[in-house]
């Protein structure tokens, strides 16, 4: 959670609730009897996984393997196998791209049925590029979907001008965030910290994300998180 400075904002939801979401899901969608969290040890990884094992418990679905791993290995055949020995029917992992590949990848050759859910660190184009086939049917958390956003589209094609390549998973959460500080900074009148703050609290802004204001913890207000699952190459929303 925010709230620890008070000059904190962030256009993206905490991780507990994209915990929340994750639990949900497998628990009441997926029907996950058995899971195994994995992390990557990081603050983000670990810091999610920790929230998703107390969900889990209070769901009376406690994990049957709760580890970490380190990021940047060339294999994870060790706690692959921890996960088959666990009898898991579903893994969590929180972390990002390059070790969730590799990962599912391992998972996948064992022919391993557990499904795969994940963060926004594995909710992006370049999972799937990296994991390949082996991506299909992989569950993972990311902001609601913003591509029949009129702003959302102009920044991305902005973007492509630019840089001719898309732009990464939370591009729409920083555009989203200039936007909000330099209107604040307009509406305060002056680039004062108490100023700005109390503009950002008490203004709805038009973002690429959709209108957005913050809270008194500087958490937003009007953004979440929905499922989505690689169906066919490409990640498809099937829940929030």
């Amino acid at each position: 959670k925010s709230g620890v400075y008070p000059n904190f904002f962030r256009t993206i939801s905490p991780d507990d609730a994209q915990a929340m979401l994750q639990v949900e899901f497998a628990v009441n969608t997926l029907k996950v009897k058995k899971v195994a969290i994995v992390h990557d040890k990081g603050d983000y990884g670990k810091g999610l996984a920790e929230f998703a094992k107390g969900f889990f418990g209070k769901k009376g679905v406690p994990p049957v393997l709760f580890e970490g791993i380190t990021p940047g290995a060339v294999d994870y055949s060790a706690i692959v196998q921890k996960i088959k020995s666990s009898g898991a029917d579903a893994v969590v992992y929180g972390g990002y791209h390059p070790e969730a590949a590799k990962i599912i990848s391992t998972m996948k050759k064992k022919k391993m049925k557990a499904v795969f859910i994940s963060d926004d660190g594995v909710r992006d184009d370049t999972f799937i590029k990296v994991a390949g086939k082996y991506a299909e049917g992989v569950y993972a958390t990311g902001p609601i979907d913003t591509s029949k956003n009129a702003m959302a589209i102009e920044a991305i094609e902005k973007h492509k001008k630019t840089y001719a390549s898309d732009p990464g998973a939370f591009y729409l959460n920083a555009y989203a965030a200039a936007i909000c500080l330099l209107e604040a900074i307009e509406k305060a009148g002056s680039t004062d910290s108490e100023a700005i703050s109390k503009a950002l609290r008490g203004t709805w802004f038009d973002t690429p994300l959709g209108k957005i204001s913050f809270d008194e913890r500087g958490d937003a207000l009007g953004i979440g998180f929905a499922m989505y699952q690689v169906v066919k190459g490409r990640y498809a929303e099937v829940g929030k």
